[in-house]
């Protein structure tokens, strides 16, 4: 498992919880203390995920509290057998939930890894990338390869600070150690790096070749690795989609006819199926094509505590309480009656969800239309710089050439250089820099290769324009890798939103239609012990979990795990199906 050092900012990381965090430590540790017993031996590959993602906890207190999690998961099968569950189902989760229990504890650091992984990685393009520009500034390996260390963020920016700071009184540079390291989960790295070293004792003719052959074989793999992802998660997801999610829908018009055969059929096996046994498979369907997922590319953080984030951000979240309160009385008063509840939970946990991440999405927005034309920028800062202009003087013409939030962006700069008397570095990253306020790693490691490039003057010209050309060729990968990743993943987002409310309003209408009393014998009719109603608040359950199932799988499998994007899509799904199911039912009862 890659080592992530100890830099500054890792050690803030480590040290500083939040509230959520500090809950979910002190239940590990609730639940560690339910096992006392010790334990002999730890999986190393568990040790290596713990350390990897600066747990808190080591890896007997982990395994011990997957064993308590096991013995706590048996008091809820015994309450269901207490309150009347038949004993079948009551065995069945008797047998199954400890177990899972102790799975899910011991499984959940090893996925937060890979996950946490899988999101570092899709920085090696632009961490290669502010390598190689630095040396075409300074060719100098050294300085280059702590440059791209130092102006970034995350666990692989980390960990080459890890192998720089080991280097340090060594012939070596920490460059290729770190890429033998990472080399594991990405091949062409170890390539990349060879290449990149290597320009560094070339003849000058050879080094800019050399440089442009380290960053095309990063971006190179990136697209390959990608490419043959997406062909081999496109069978697994049809069959999720198709055997997971349509045909138990379509299967629900079909209940109401199993008494025919002189089957008994009642309410907690349909409940355990579809609200139980469907989920938790589509669930590890889902786990099990993301943990192999090569590289992502996650979306620029925003914290909480960004200026146009509101404070208390939690309160938004009483938005969902009157959507709720609201979506419960109109479908009491309007109909149908029985879906009332199961619709105020799914619309106000949608609108809840939609209020308390909207800001996020909104800052998010704003970085990237800043992000959108910083190719053209740097095209003329370069060409102006080639010819001999300041950094300075090319950043105002770029500020009154570029269009939209780009431009405003380096007019700002342009701005506090004039009124400050600054250089690059503080018009844009300092205190009331034009970059401040714009949580975008791209940008903010372009504004420090600009502050570079300023005291070399008309030699970085050149490199100005390698970084566009680089900006434009990683921006073409990443779009083309979601392109193709939304063509597998589209028909779940549209399949939890609309088509799996659609057909399941129109099988319960028809199920409603069949359970009748006069459409059986009497015998045949006892034999379903489940009302209409029953049925339609059970997959109505499913329905709220396909939300929470597959929009955060299609999110992950494009974006990577991002809490904001997955919760503001999941509360537009959520929002959308329970409206759709409501009136779907509504209008099959009105005229079947």
């Amino acid at each position: 498992m890659p080592n992530t050092g100890d830099r500054p900012n890792a050690r803030k990381r480590m040290g500083r919880e939040s509230s959520a965090e500090g809950y979910l430590a002190t239940l590990v540790r609730s639940l560690a203390a339910l096992y006392p017993a010790t334990v002999k031996e730890t999986p190393t590959d568990l040790e290596d995920a713990l350390s990897f993602v600066d747990s808190p906890h080591d890896a007997e207190t982990i395994v011990r509290a997957g064993y308590g999690a096991g013995i706590a998961a048996v008091v809820p099968p015994l309450a269901l057998a207490a309150v009347g569950v038949p004993p079948p189902v009551a065995l069945f989760f008797l047998l199954v939930t400890p177990a899972t229990a102790i799975y899910t504890v011991r499984s959940l650091p090893r996925l937060q890894a890979a996950f946490r992984r899988t999101e570092a990685l899709g920085e090696t393009p632009n961490l290669v990338g502010r390598a190689v520009l630095r040396m075409q500034i300074q060719p100098a390996l050294e300085s280059a390869v702590r440059f791209a260390a130092d102006t970034g963020t995350g666990p692989l920016s980390d960990s080459l600070a890890a192998h720089v700071d080991r280097s340090v009184g060594t012939p070596r540079t920490g460059m290729l150690s770190f890429a033998e390291e990472w080399a594991e989960w990405f091949p062409a790295l170890r390539r990349s790096a060879h290449l990149l070293a290597a320009a560094q004792d070339a003849p000058a003719g050879e080094r800019s070749r050399t440089l442009d052959r380290s960053l095309a074989a990063i971006l190179d793999g990136t697209r390959s690795r990608m490419a043959d992802f997406t062909a081999s998660i496109r069978a697994p997801t049809t069959g999720l989609f198709a055997f997971g999610v349509m045909l138990p829908l379509a299967l629900i018009a079909l209940v109401p006819t199993v008494p025919m055969v002189g089957l008994r059929v009642n309410i907690w096996m349909l409940i355990l199926l579809y609200n139980v046994v469907l989920p938790a498979s589509l669930v590890a369907v889902g786990l099990r094509l993301l943990v192999r997922r090569p590289v992502a590319f996650p979306p620029p953080s925003v914290g909480h505590t960004h200026p146009d984030v509101p404070g208390r951000l939690w309160l938004r979240g009483l938005w969902g309480v009157l959507a709720g309160i609201a979506s419960y009385t109109i479908t009491a008063t309007v109909g149908p009656r029985h879906l009332a509840p199961i619709v105020a939970v799914g619309v106000g946990l949608g609108v809840a969800l939609l209020a308390v991440y909207r800001p996020i999405l909104t800052v998010r927005h704003y970085v990237r239309d800043v992000e959108e034309h910083l190719t053209d920028a740097l095209y003329i800062v370069g060409r102006q710089v080639a010819d001999g202009e300041s950094v300075e003087s090319a950043v105002e013409l770029a500020a009154d050439r570029v269009p939209g939030e780009t431009g405003t962006v380096f007019e700002h700069a342009a701005g506090v250089q004039r009124r400050l008397q600054v250089g690059v570095e503080s018009a844009f990253l300092g205190p009331y820099g034009a970059l401040r306020d714009v949580p975008s790693p791209r940008a903010r490691g372009t504004a420090a290769l600009l502050s570079i490039a300023s005291s070399e003057g008309k030699p970085a010209g050149r490199a100005i324009v390698s970084m566009a050309d680089h900006l434009e060729e990683l921006s073409d990968v990443e779009a083309e890798t979601k392109r193709n990743l939304a063509k597998v993943t589209e028909t779940l987002d549209s399949t939890a939103a609309y088509f799996a409310p659609l057909v399941a309003g129109a099988t319960v209408g028809m199920a409603a239609m069949m359970t009748e009393e006069d459409a059986f014998t009497e015998s045949e009719f006892d034999a379903a012990t489940f009302s209409a109603e029953s049925l339609a608040l059970v997959v109505g359950v499913y329905l709220v979990l396909l939300c929470f199932i597959l929009l955060p799988l299609s999110i992950a499998l494009r974006h990577g795990v991002d809490r904001a994007l997955i919760g503001y899509h999941v509360g537009r799904a959520l929002t959308s199906s329970m409206v759709l199911y409501t009136v779907t039912v509504a209008v099959i009862d009105l005229f079947l």
